[in-house]
């Protein structure tokens, strides 16, 4: 054998060796990635991300939350053409091969030999990509383009065609957060896909390749030469267009700008309410699950709401003055609009009060200014007279300083953001949803919710829970109760000696008038006659926690820490005849498909199933005396209590009734006394909205630190309070009648227009009596006591008697 066969024979010998081998561990290799290849079976029932959506009542839209924009769709829906329009950029031959390209795999790795690039285009399908996107990593590794191929080849064998471009549609990102083909028409065109032309379908398949530095939006001259030289081109080129049709593609300007989904209702920390109650029903992904949220917010309301707390902020901070500029930068004498503009970067806008930065000031007494946008404006003289000075007289060049814009079209003017802030919420008192809330002047400056977190002391607000506990035990508004000095003293020895806003006595009085009035006075012994402990039980019934209710006397002047929501609350059960309602916001909720996954069914207040939630009511309590165990009422009055389920099926089966939180009489007694608070009392600048029905109570604390008007009318409750978050004082007399009702008396003008008057007409089991001068709807349990009452044979009780309080 010649030594030439004998190389051949060995050579022939290592190259089969080596060929087992190699099959030996492609073989391996195979079988280690193919055993850990999921299951493409589960992309048929994949769940795409899709935002929540939280609407008013009426179907505007108030919010959409999630960073996925998607807006899933089927084949059916993807125009002929935009099909083509990817197939020609991404996958030309997807209807041809099996799922893995050969010849663009050959093209691979032909430039991986031929140059010195690592990642080198081409080779990956449209199969391939879905691959990637649902299972695999974006790891660029040998092993994973294995993993790739083969897990292609296993979509390819269980899924047609159309499902697996179909996926690659609705996963695919396109930048700015749309993922979708559907939700990038949308964020770019404003259009479905039928609506789409061939540009932005061209547009439209370019980006995918590029989505973050290639959208038009974020760098139109690179999507343009995309869509123009190769997306357009390729479409002609295997005929899926004429040339003559991608020429006039071509011609087209890029024209994508940002559509956002166009929220129409301006409620900020209503929505954000919304999410935190839909994470705590449906987890913390919700806000990708596609579902659709649809609130008891009336939009025309919160409209109303938003406008009336920024006004009434605006009006109490011009009360006191220029506060100064927000911010002073340095700037160059020649700076230019953009240059300047830039200094305002990150500052927000707040409850339409724009950034501006102050470019001169003239002679005149006027200024220019620029906004972030770099728009040049002018503030005229007068853009500052709440101030009494003109905008010369307090900015110079480089002050950063809040402007908005005037009535008229073009007029701007100088304002601030106030130091107070402000909480309103308005309620429907018959079924305790939430119509309208606000949680401060500006969402975008403060996300503190001061409606549902801000705990402030309600002062004389409170004092209608206290009568209404009072009456409980036989006081009724015609009841005489003394308003002179007191002094209390504790069991250490330490003596509290309580006075009235402003000094001063009254002598002995009917606590109608007490009320109308707002007697500090009259409220601490009405609470002293009856008994802390009773008082707090009773007052709890509103829907408070017993444990927020100070256990002393200075119970009586609103001391207790509540949130603006919880007062609103118990106000409801005054308004709707006695029943305690539970709040609530959302009314109805489905999922991507259209399904209702869960609709609100509210306990509704009933003003005919009277009775007492504290059981048999204690010994009547007038005037400070015990008059012995009451009578019991005329069989006529006696209506027992329903339980929670008992309701009128005629009316709604499935409905359910409110708990009773006070008597009915109770009720009507306190809506009749804060009816004259509004009529002649500390809140009279509401009868400016000229209703009969309209009640409430003021309210005010120490050092005029809170601001609160709580009062209802038609079928609303709506609480405002105002305050500054530092427990400032909000200045000299910045009562709740001068800082929060004005804030109230904007907002129900507008929800009572063409709202019916309601109707407060005494229950049964009351009689009209003549008290002390002034004729008084009375409870006929207590009116049987009352005949035999002589006042004047008492003994009044001492001005300075001492008390133990704790």
């Amino acid at each position: 054998m010649t030594r030439l066969r004998r190389w051949l024979r060995w050579i022939l010998v290592v190259f089969l060796v080596l060929a087992l081998i190699g099959a030996a561990a492609a073989g391996g290799l195979y079988y280690a990635i193919s055993s850990k290849l999921p299951d493409v079976q589960t992309l048929r029932d994949v769940e795409m991300q899709e935002p929540m959506y939280v609407y008013a009542a009426d179907g505007r839209l108030m919010a959409v939350f999630g960073e996925t924009r998607r807006i899933p769709i089927t084949m059916k829906h993807v125009p002929e053409r935009l099909k083509q329009a990817f197939l020609a950029t991404e996958d030309a031959r997807f209807y041809e091969h099996g799922g893995v390209d050969y010849k663009g795999i050959a093209r691979a790795v032909w430039l991986i030999i031929s140059t010195n690039d690592k990642r080198v285009p081409g080779g990956s399908t449209i199969t391939q990509q879905v691959a990637r996107q649902f299972f695999l990593s974006s790891e660029y590794s040998y092993t994973r383009k294995l993993a790739e191929i083969l897990l292609a080849r296993k979509i390819e064998s269980e899924l047609s065609k159309d499902e697996i471009f179909e996926l690659y549609l609705n996963k695919s990102f396109f930048g700015n957060r749309a993922y979708g083909v559907a939700a990038a028409a949308q964020l770019y065109y404003g259009k479905s896909l039928d609506q789409l032309e061939l540009d932005e379908m061209a547009s439209l398949a370019g980006i995918p390749k590029f989505p973050s530095s290639g959208n038009p939006i974020s760098n139109p001259e690179r999507a343009r030469q995309r869509r123009d030289n190769y997306v357009l081109q390729r479409m002609a080129d295997l005929r899926f267009v004429s040339q003559a049709e991608a020429d006039a593609a071509k011609a087209v300007p890029m024209h994508a700008t940002v559509h956002e989904p166009p929220v129409q209702v301006d409620a900020p920390y209503v929505s954000e309410l919304v999410r935190q109650e839909m994470i705590a029903r449906f987890g913390g992904d919700v806000v990708n699950k596609g579902y659709h949220v649809t609130t008891t917010i009336n939009a025309d309301l919160q409209a109303s709401a938003n406008l009336a707390v920024r006004d009434g902020l605006l009006l109490y901070d011009h009360r006191h003055g220029w506060h100064g500029v927000e911010k002073q930068v340095e700037v160059g004498a020649g700076d230019d609009a953009a240059t300047l503009a830039a200094h305002l970067s990150g500052i927000s806008a707040q409850a339409g009060l724009l950034p501006a930065i102050i470019t001169a000031t003239a002679a005149d007494g006027s200024a220019t200014a620029v906004l972030a946008n770099r728009a040049e404006i002018s503030l005229p003289a007068a853009a500052a007279r709440w101030t009494n000075k003109t905008p010369a007289k307090l900015v110079n060049r480089g002050d950063i300083v809040r402007v908005r814009a005037g009535e008229k079209e073009g007029q701007w003017l100088l304002d601030q953001i106030p130091r107070g802030q402000s909480a309103l919420v308005s309620l429907d008192a018959n079924s305790g949803a939430l119509r309208a809330l606000v949680g401060g002047f500006s969402y975008s400056g403060n996300k503190f919710n001061r409606a549902t977190q801000a705990r402030r002391q309600p002062g004389s607000s409170f004092k209608p829970f206290v009568y209404a506990a009072a009456f409980d035990k036989g006081y009724n508004p015609g009841s005489i109760v003394l308003d002179a000095p007191v002094v209390f003293r504790d069991r250490r020895g330490k003596t509290w000696a309580p006075q009235n806003d402003g000094g001063g006595f009254r002598g002995p009085m009917r606590l109608r008038e007490a009320l109308v009035q707002s007697r500090n006075l009259v409220s601490v012994r009405l609470l002293d006659g009856m008994g802390v402990d009773y008082a707090r039980k009773y007052i709890s019934e509103f829907g408070f926690a017993e444990a927020e209710l100070p256990p002393n006397l200075s119970m009586s002047l609103g001391t207790a820490s509540l949130t603006p929501l919880s007062v609103a609350r118990g106000y409801a059960v005054f308004a709707n005849g006695g029943s305690r309602v539970d709040t609530w916001l959302i009314d109805r909720v489905t999922d991507r498909d259209g399904v209702e996954v869960f609709k609100e069914n509210p306990a509704l207040a009933c003003r005919d199933c009277a009775g007492s939630s504290n059981g048999q009511p204690a010994n009547p309590v007038v005037d400070g005396f015990n008059f012995g165990a009451p009578a019991p009422a005329p069989d006529a009055t006696a209506i027992a209590l329903p339980a929670e389920s008992e309701v009128p099926a005629a009316v709604n089966p499935d409905a359910r009734t409110a708990p009773r939180a006070i008597d009915a009489r109770t009720a009507y007694q306190l809506v009749s006394m804060m009816r004259d608070v509004v009529q002649r009392g500390t809140g009279a600048q509401a009868k400016v909205l000229g209703r009969e029905d309209v009640g409430g109570k003021t309210g005010s604390t120490n050092d005029h630190r809170d601001a609160w008007f709580s009062g209802f009318g038609g079928p609303y409750v709506t609480t405002v309070w105002v305050g500054r978050d530092d427990f400032r004082s909000l200045g000299y007399r910045e009562y709740g009648g001068r800082s929060a009702l004005p804030i109230w008396i904007d907002y129900m003008r507008s929800a009572l227009k063409d709202t019916p008057i309601a109707q407060n007409d005494p229950p049964a089991g009351m009689v009209q009596a003549n008290l002390n001068g002034a004729t008084e709807w009375v409870k006929v349990e207590d009116m049987d006591r009352l005949q035999d009452y002589d006042l004047d044979l008492q003994a009044p009780q001492a001005d300075a008697a001492a008390f133990d309080i704790f």
